[in-house]
């Protein structure tokens, strides 16, 4: 008698999905529990909108009495719309670090890092839902265009939408970068009051950038918030000429097109992402 063949190991693709199905169903089940997560808060999301809306009405309505149109080629509201939405896409782009935080001291990471797939895709999943959600919350902020003086055009709606999508996962990376090496939710707190309130003047969400003293302006030049915002600036000047005279982010006196921003942009968000998933791949 002849012993039987032995089945080929890992069995015929029809069998079990292969590795890649597994990464991919991974990334869409962290994706999925963000958005469950997202439509399952409805009072957080409101309450985080809220704020840049108080900062858009209150405070551009009251300082576009103030500040004449000619300063800055538009009127001040329309002026400090890219900086709300910057505003509003970096809250939960940020939460997503202090999520990763808390999953660990609960114990919960520990319980999603026994699932048979690898620890770079648990991080992507994260990265990706986190970019998702803040992009959303981004996207109801555009039903106020019209309230700014900006036209309801589809196409200026579609570029901002995809300016906010790209600065959402930039920040989002960099904030699991930071994320994945602390251990107390505590310390990422206070990292964010040192470095996000900064970040954010030196954005040009509320005031154009060449009006920085000397000093700050290489600072402006590397902020990413800076980039995003003079981005969804370019954006706005596509169908609104008038914003091409918004003093924005320069090199020398030489200001850089709104594709190398993008890209700078992307590339900044990749190399945080795969920095931060080389430090999450190492055995606690």
């Amino acid at each position: 008698m002849t012993a039987p063949a032995h089945p080929a190991r890992g069995g015929s693709p029809g069998e079990r999905p292969t590795r890649l199905r597994h990464e991919l169903r991974a990334i869409h089940a962290l994706v999925h529990r963000d958005l469950l997560r997202l439509a399952g808060q409805r009072v957080h999301t409101a309450l985080t909108l809220l704020h840049p809306v108080l900062y858009l009405l209150i405070l551009g309505g009251g300082l576009a009495s103030l500040i004449p149109a000619a300063s800055l080629g538009v009127g001040y509201q329309t002026y400090l719309f890219p900086g709300m939405l910057m505003m509003t896409v970096q809250t939960p782009a940020i939460l997503v670090g202090i999520r990763l935080i808390t999953d660990r001291e609960s114990g919960y990471l520990r319980e999603l890092l026994m699932a048979p797939v690898s620890r770079s895709t648990l991080l992507l999943g994260s990265c990706a839902g986190g970019t998702l959600v803040a992009a959303a919350q981004g996207a109801v902020l555009l039903a106020l265009v019209g309230a700014v003086g900006l036209p309801y055009d589809p196409l200026l709606l579609g570029l901002l939408l995809a300016g906010m999508l790209l600065t959402s996962f930039t920040i989002t990376a960099l904030a699991l970068a930071v994320a994945v090496g602390l251990r107390r939710a505590e310390t990422f707190h206070v990292l964010l009051g040192m470095v996000m309130m900064p970040l954010l003047f030196l954005s040009g969400g509320f005031f154009p950038l060449d009006a920085l003293p000397g000093w700050a302006q290489p600072l402006a030049a590397v902020n990413p918030l800076a980039h995003g915002v003079d981005l969804l600036h370019r954006c706005i000047a596509l169908r609104v000429p008038e914003h091409l005279a918004v003093g924005g982010i320069t090199w020398g006196g030489w200001r850089p097109p709104a594709l190398l921003e993008a890209a700078l942009l992307l590339t900044a968000g990749a190399v945080a992402l795969l920095w931060a998933a080389r430090r999450f791949g190492r055995p606690e």
